[in-house]
């Protein structure tokens, strides 16, 4: 059998990566599988944690190979199953459902910056695992009418092509001019803005209610005043159009003031979150021909970057954030 190489310093970032994001979201299931009540529900998230379970294990055996020390990650003391639910009405698998969402991306990205096969072959068939689930969440919501579809539309009858500059609209052209309808590629970005956002609020009230630390509290509603604004500012987009925002009747806190994570494992899911809404923000105003809409995305990537900012700060202060390997200090070795 042929032996395999070293791995890389991206290959080794990429492991270290997966391993946090991994072990949060077993963390994260193991309490949503203790409370579920919804019998396929609970099915899915114990059928998907078997198979991150594995991967965990995988990652775990080639840093062990390579001589590198295993991540902590994070462990059985970042959870408690046994406080009262946190939310309710389908947010377990609403929060599964982004978090596969997430791993796609990474996967994804991850995939380019690796050359070893055996880790492609873990990266592809983990994001062939994110996608299937994704799926089965996407599905399941759709059925208990927890999820809001994007707005149909009159299917074209004929090819368009843009005439005149016009078309884009907005600040750089003339800012009091009409601005155009909106396009259904733009639709879809604001679209899934919205969803996002509007389940990042439900997540971080829970947060807000029961982190134990004062200033992590501060921060979680600071968070939820950002999302609130943001799904404001796309809805009234939408509405200018005459086109309806999402909204859901799930996903709700609950009165629990008992935090059933520790307050490392919300700061460290937090700020993964921010990461995938800088990701997605970029799509969204790269995709966008409508000049007054990049210009919003660009002051919401401001002000989530400010806010992860603050949120490494509080991490780094608390001693939550585990540093990933490093390269080594070459003017330290020499001198």
């Amino acid at each position: 059998m042929q032996e395999n190489a070293a791995i890389t310093s991206s290959e080794l970032g990429t492991l270290w990566l997966m391993y946090q994001e991994k072990t949060m979201t077993l963390r994260i299931l193991e309490y949503f599988i203790e409370k579920a009540d919804d019998k396929k529900a609970k099915n899915i998230m114990t059928s998907l944690y078997g198979e991150i379970d594995n991967y965990v294990g995988i990652i775990t055996e080639i840093l062990q190979n390579e001589g590198a020390v295993i991540p902590v990650g994070f462990t059985a003391q970042d959870v408690n199953k046994e406080v009262p639910k946190l939310y309710d009405n389908g947010f377990d698998i609403m929060f599964v459902r982004l978090l596969n969402e997430i791993s796609m991306g990474l996967h994804s990205l991850n995939i380019t910056m690796t050359y070893r096969e055996d880790i492609v072959l873990i990266l592809k068939e983990l994001t062939a695992v994110t996608q299937k689930y994704y799926n089965i969440c996407t599905q399941y919501l759709l059925e208990k009418g927890l999820l809001v579809k994007s707005p149909h539309v009159s299917m074209p009858k004929s090819v368009e092509f843009v005439k005149d500059n016009n078309y884009l609209g907005g600040l750089n052209i003339n800012p009091f001019s009409e601005k155009r309808t909106l396009n259904t590629v733009e639709v879809a970005q604001i679209h899934h803005s919205i969803e996002s956002n509007i389940f990042g609020l439900q997540m971080i009230t829970g947060f807000a209610q029961c982190a134990n630390e004062e200033e992590v509290k501060n921060y979680f509603n600071d968070g939820a005043e950002l999302a609130k604004s943001i799904v404001k500012e796309l809805s009234e987009t939408l509405l200018h159009d005459g086109i309806q925002s999402p909204q859901t009747s799930g996903g709700n806190a609950t009165r629990s003031k008992i935090a059933p994570f520790s307050d490392k494992l919300m700061m460290y899911c937090t700020s993964l979150f921010c990461s995938f809404s800088l990701g997605s923000g970029s799509l969204g105003t790269a995709f966008s021909l409508r000049n007054d809409l990049p210009a919003k995305m660009t002051i919401f990537m401001k002000d989530i970057f400010e806010y992860a900012h603050k949120g490494a700060k509080i991490m780094i202060k608390n001693g939550w954030m585990e540093e990933p390997p490093q390269m080594e200090e070459r003017d330290q070795l020499l001198n």
